[in-house]
């Protein structure tokens, strides 16, 4: 550190301008404190509903977002419209614990307890 200060010192003297101190990159991520706000004002929940809904297609694929969507996350619960009846057939009998299993390693068990599918 004192070398570092030593250098600029020096490099300065030779530039024959005054040394410039080093200014440190306070950023932080925006999410971060967003996160912190939404806490503060009780709109936690409502931000972690925004983060599965926009991570649906992610997890379940290109096929079956295309032929559903979420539509809400309340208590615990994912309710997500099915445009067709097989595709609703097919979610909720044979996929829906990979489904669910997938969103409780990414968001935790609490966030997504169940899911439920609605067609229309």
């Amino acid at each position: 550190m004192k070398s570092q200060r030593l250098r600029a010192i020096v490099l300065a003297e030779w530039r024959g301008m005054p040394e410039t101190p080093f200014v440190r990159d306070s950023a932080k991520p925006v999410a971060e404190t967003v996160g912190k706000v939404m806490a503060q004002f009780g709109l936690k929940d409502r931000l972690r509903e925004d983060e599965v809904l926009r991570a649906w297609k992610e997890i379940v694929g290109d096929f079956v977002a295309n032929h559903s969507a979420p539509q809400q996350l309340k208590a615990g619960i994912l309710t997500v419209r099915v445009l067709q009846p097989t595709v609703h057939y097919e979610l909720d009998r044979v996929w829906k614990r990979e489904i669910l299993d997938k969103l409780k390693r990414r968001f935790g068990a609490s966030t997504v307890k169940e899911i439920r599918f609605r067609i229309g």
